[in-house]
């Protein structure tokens, strides 16, 4: 049963959470407690439908609020595909939670309140749904109860939808819109009586359609996580390599080449706990070991000899400032890339793109909270990384503040 990772995102009270409480609700994938507990939070607000919120809504602080302030992750499964969903915030000031939800996402879920249409936020959803290359969007025209599920109105907003997707140059996603109401069920897994002029499909129709994108046909990437010395009875002399293999895929007999060394061998057994592997693929927590010996490390990357990504030690990104603290020309971070950590500077802030009209290009001389920029860093070392358009996997990176180990940043290579 494969997997699909989805990130919804929207302005604030664009129903992201009752969204997710209905979707789950009606594919049958809720527990008998999780049932009760929205009956309950229902008659205690006094409300006539079914309050799906309190389901992503988790903190008591937020249910109080009656907001979302960080992401929540929402595992459920169908007879034929498993989900992991990220709802993250709709404010201006949490688009960094944002990008944190949808980094691993597939698909991007946009809920638009019929109401109010096309917000600011929806150009940054966008914009950022984009950046990360995303395969699928899928624009939720939500609330249609609330305008009498109008046509006129879902048409306007929908052209108004696609004027904006044709006004960004760089990626072209297939793009789904669908006029729902979450909180009465409307398209969301069942067909609406009240949208006969609907005849596309609902939106459990589209994520069970979608096909996830296959890390296997990309250069094998893995980060040597810890290296094992074994002796026993059992082992006599072991030594393995331990990571995650991010992408590619390897089997017995294969070559690698172990970075920054640049010695290679070949590939002698492939453990997984107990097993031992002919092959093992992208998404696989492996033990690697090789037929000779060579220099490798916590750090270390292993590729294979005609894969090898860029060694440089200047690097052009695309960067989303995370931090309160501003970023300024000359400030020293530290680069993470897997287990791969080195020093770096941010040499030049080339521009600045806003989100909702990314044809600006803004010259500015430092990063604030949710910027998004085109920088070049200066490495004290290359790190071996990817353009994120050929390997998503490794091609994303963070910035850490050496003083006080805060996440400043992510970043994209080259995108």
């Amino acid at each position: 049963m494969d997997l699909l990772r989805i990130s919804t995102a929207g302005s604030v009270d664009d129903g992201k959470s009752t969204l997710i409480g209905r979707l789950l609700y009606d594919t049958n994938a809720l527990t008998k407690e999780q049932e009760q507990l929205i009956e309950k939070k229902t008659a205690e607000k006094g409300l006539k439908d079914l309050d799906f919120s309190v389901i992503t809504d988790g903190l008591i602080a937020e249910r109080e609020q009656g907001i979302t302030i960080d992401v929540a992750h929402i595992y459920f499964s169908t007879r034929s595909r498993k989900f992991i969903i990220a709802d993250s915030p709709g404010h201006v000031e949490y688009t960094r939670n944002m990008v944190t939800g949808a980094s691993n996402a597939e698909v991007s879920i946009i809920l638009i309140d019929a109401r109010k249409g096309l917000l600011e936020q929806s150009y940054r959803h966008y914009f950022i749904s984009q950046l990360l290359r995303l395969g699928t969007v899928v624009f939720c025209i939500n609330k249609m109860d609330l305008v009498d599920y109008s046509e006129d109105t879902f048409l306007q907003i929908a052209a108004d939808v696609k004027k904006m997707v044709d006004s960004y140059e760089f990626s072209k996603p297939n793009i789904e819109i669908i006029p729902i109401s979450s909180l009465k069920g409307d398209n969301v897994v069942n067909t609406s009586e009240n949208t006969p002029w609907y005849q596309g499909a609902t939106l459990n129709d589209i994520l069970h359609s979608i096909s996830p994108s296959n890390k296997g046909d990309r250069a094998f990437r893995m980060d040597v996580q810890q290296v094992l010395h074994v002796q026993n009875e059992e082992f006599t002399d072991f030594r393995g390599f331990s990571g995650r293999i991010s992408s590619g895929n390897i089997k017995i007999g294969d070559t690698l080449t172990v970075l920054p060394s640049g010695k290679s061998s070949t590939v002698k057994e492939i453990r997984q706990y107990e097993n031992v592997l002919e092959e093992a693929h992208a998404g696989d927590s492996v033990i690697i070991s090789l037929n000779d010996e060579v220099d490798a490390s916590r750090g270390s990357l292993l590729v294979k000899p005609e894969e090898q990504p860029e060694a440089s030690k200047s690097l052009d990104a695309t960067l989303v400032w995370l931090n309160e603290d501003a970023a300024h020309l000359g400030g020293r971070y530290i680069i993470q890339a897997g287990s791969r950590q080195n020093q770096v500077k941010l040499q030049q802030i080339h521009y600045l793109t806003p989100p909702e009209n990314p044809e600006l290009k803004l010259e500015s001389s430092k990063l604030e909270l949710n910027d998004i920029a085109k920088v070049e860093l200066r490495l004290a070392q290359a790190v071996f990384l990817d353009n994120y358009r050929e390997n998503k996997a490794n091609g994303t990176f963070i910035l850490i503040d050496p003083q006080t180990n805060n996440t400043c940043a992510v970043g994209f290579v080259g995108s």
